[in-house]
């Protein structure tokens, strides 16, 4: 009985570790409930989460709005003529993969200048960079750029690409700080707990 307790704990374990780390990353929907909108305060919205790179931001939103990437710049001035990356779609995913602040606007006019604009601060993984696979998401355009520690001077050139706007139905998750060693600690000894048990 022994024997089969400490086996099946063995693999939990074994499991546990042989999960990538990769599944930690965060999808975020821009504005939660409200979407991406006018009227809505992005700030306030991002103020309290920590973006990694391999999260996603994935933005919902109606006919006559777009999401497009832009420098800081052009974020700060609302000039949608230079975007990176410009969707349409209704349902837009980028994936943050480089450290470093991202720039998001609508550019149908009026609508950055209103507040439709979002600026968000990408640290270092929190994750390992899974291996290259087919995506239906977008990537943001800075992962061909080097991250700049310094937003507010970035000299970065990106020349624009053209992309092929995707819509998606992947859930969303609420962002959470767990790390995975925490977590495989945790569901170790609850396992190890239900064992001792039988």
């Amino acid at each position: 009985m022994a024997f089969s307790n400490a086996f099946i704990l063995g693999l939990f374990l074994a499991i546990n570790m042989a999960l990538p780390l990769g599944t930690l990353a965060t999808d975020y929907t821009v504005g939660e409930t409200s979407g991406w909108a006018m009227g809505a305060d992005y700030g306030s919205w991002s103020s309290g989460k920590t973006f990694a790179v391999g999260d996603s931001l994935v933005f919902n939103y109606g006919a006559g709005h777009t999401v497009d990437e832009v420098k800081e710049s052009d974020y700060k001035s609302c000039t949608a003529g230079n975007s990176l990356t410009s969707d349409s779609s209704g349902a837009t995913t980028i994936k943050l993969k480089t450290a470093g602040t991202h720039y998001f606007i609508c550019a149908v006019p009026g609508h950055c200048s209103t507040g439709m604009k979002l600026a968000v601060n990408v640290k270092a993984g929190k994750a390992a960079a899974p291996a290259a696979t087919p995506s239906s998401s977008k990537d943001s355009p800075a992962d061909d750029t080097p991250a700049t520690t310094t937003p507010s001077t970035s000299t970065t050139t990106t020349t624009p690409t053209t992309a092929t706007p995707t819509t998606t139905t992947k859930s969303t998750s609420s962002a959470t700080n767990l790390s995975p060693s925490v977590a495989i600690l945790i569901f170790s000894w609850i396992s190890y707990c239900v064992l001792r048990l039988v």
